[in-house]
C-alpha cells in the first residue's frame, strides 16, 4: 500500500478538524462580554474555514483509497484536541486561548504531515498540508493579536 503514514495523518486530521469545529462552535454559543458583536460572527467564518479544511482533507484521503472517520464516536475516540463542557464560566480570552491551543496542535500535525508526505513522496498531499498549515498559522497570529500577544509561531 502506498502512502500509509500520510493516510494516517489525513485521518487524524479528520478527527481533529471535526473536534476543532465543535470547539469553535461552542465558543460561538457560549461567549459573552466585550467584543461579542465582533467575535460572534467571526466564529462563523472560523468554522467555515475549518469545515472547508476538513472537506479537503477527507476528499484527499478518499482519493488515496483511504476511509475517513465518519461517525461522532470515531471522531471522539481519535481526536487529540481537548474539549471543555459547555459552561458559562469561561471568559472570552480563556476561550480564545483554548482556540489557540487547538490551532497550535493542528499546526504541528500539518507539519508532521508535510514531513511524512515528503518521505512517502506524496507531493500533492504535501502541497495541501503546506497551504492549510499556512492558513492555521495566520489564525494563530490573528487570535494572539486579539489577546495582545505575539504569534510565537517560531518558538
Amino acid at each position: 500500500m502506498k502512502y500509509t503514514k500520510t493516510k494516517a495523518v489525513l485521518n487524524q486530521l479528520v478527527a481533529d478538524l471535526s473536534q476543532m469545529s465543535m470547539i469553535i462552535h461552542q465558543m460561538h454559543w457560549y461567549m459573552r462580554g466585550p467584543n461579542f458583536l465582533k467575535l460572534h460572527p467571526l466564529m462563523d467564518e472560523f468554522m467555515e474555514e475549518i469545515d472547508s479544511q476538513l472537506d479537503v482533507i477527507s476528499e484527499r484521503l478518499i482519493a488515496l483509497d483511504g476511509s475517513p472517520y465518519s461517525t461522532l464516536k470515531e471522531m471522539a475516540e481519535n481526536t487529540k484536541i481537548q474539549d471543555w463542557p459547555g459552561e458559562w464560566d469561561k471568559t472570552t480570552p480563556e476561550r480564545l486561548a483554548h482556540l489557540v491551543d487547538g490551532y497550535r496542535y493542528l499546526e504541528d500535525l500539518y507539519q508532521h504531515g508535510i514531513e511524512v508526505s515528503d518521505v512517502e513522496k506524496d507531493f500533492s498531499t504535501q502541497d495541501i498540508f503546506i497551504g492549510l498549515k499556512t492558513a492555521i498559522e495566520k489564525k494563530i497570529w490573528m487570535i494572539q493579536a486579539e489577546l495582545g500577544s505575539a504569534p510565537e509561531i517560531d518558538e
